[in-house]
């Protein structure tokens, strides 16, 4: 049986996704921020006949993710897709996506699959003596000129709205390095929620390069929100970054597909 969650059955999806805190950062963000109530966001959960849920499926606007452990009806959740305006963003984990990639009724976009990793442990993290900053508000502009600096980021024309909301919500954060009154390095979370947060936005200008700024501002960060008892993860497809990250103490749990 399928069916739409209320605010009833938040303790029952949670504990579920709680499971696989990192993989389901999303979901739990969406739900603990937004609820069940709202008009641009859904999610529906397949149940046995124990009564146990072994899948669901957020709607975010026009984003939908699917998250499930084992076998479940991938054609009646998509039957729920295809009932809003084509086309749609769909993601999750990889083995999971693919299970709707047959279905020529999803008008999907082009296909991007990175690498997922997870970071449980403060073991690996030093202390720095660098003078690190939290941003406020007030900073948004220069977190958002300092990320236009790196060819990789494309931000959106509602960037500084977006990152805003996320703040004011306390679901984001950034931490950064400055000198001669220039934002040189920063380093931001997002989709932070009760047990997980998602790592962002790393990033240092071109000429303060190879100092180790990035990584000392990480270090402090991923310090302060590990010992708040959350799980870190990140997405990565750069072998160079992903040496990095492991070693600060992340490790490789699988692979995200985004439909863009």
């Amino acid at each position: 049986m399928i069916r739409k969650l209320t605010k009833n059955d938040h303790y029952q999806v949670i504990s579920y996704l709680s499971e696989e805190p990192s993989i389901n950062l999303f979901i739990i963000g969406d739900l603990e921020v937004f609820g069940y109530d709202s008009d641009f966001q859904e999610i529906w959960a397949e149940f046995n006949q124990q009564g146990d849920i072994i899948a669901v499926l957020l709607r975010y606007y026009q984003s939908f993710i699917p998250y499930a452990k084992g076998e479940f009806n991938v054609a009646e959740f998509v039957s729920i897709i295809v009932s809003y305006p084509q086309p749609v963003f769909l993601s999750g984990k990889t083995e999971i996506v693919e299970k709707f990639e047959s279905f020529k009724e999803l008008q999907l976009g082009k296909k991007q699959e990175t690498l997922f990793a997870e970071c449980k442990s403060t073991e690996f993290l030093e202390e720095t003596r660098m003078d690190i900053k939290k941003a406020s508000i007030d900073e948004i502009d220069q977190i958002l000129s300092l990320r236009r600096t790196i060819d990789e980021f494309h931000l959106s024309d509602n960037a500084a709205e977006m990152l805003r909301t996320s703040m004011e919500a306390n679901t984001a954060r950034t931490y950064f390095t400055k000198e001669d009154g220039q934002m040189t390095a920063c380093v931001s979370t997002t989709a932070e929620n009760s047990i997980s947060a998602m790592i962002v936005g790393v990033c240092t200008r071109k000429e303060y390069r190879r100092k180790g700024l990035a990584t000392s501002i990480m270090q402090k960060l991923f310090k302060d929100v590990l010992n708040e008892g959350k799980v870190l993860c990140l997405f990565y497809n750069n072998p160079e970054a992903g040496r990095i990250y492991k070693r600060l103490g992340f490790r490789d749990i699988g692979k995200w597909t985004m439909y863009r």
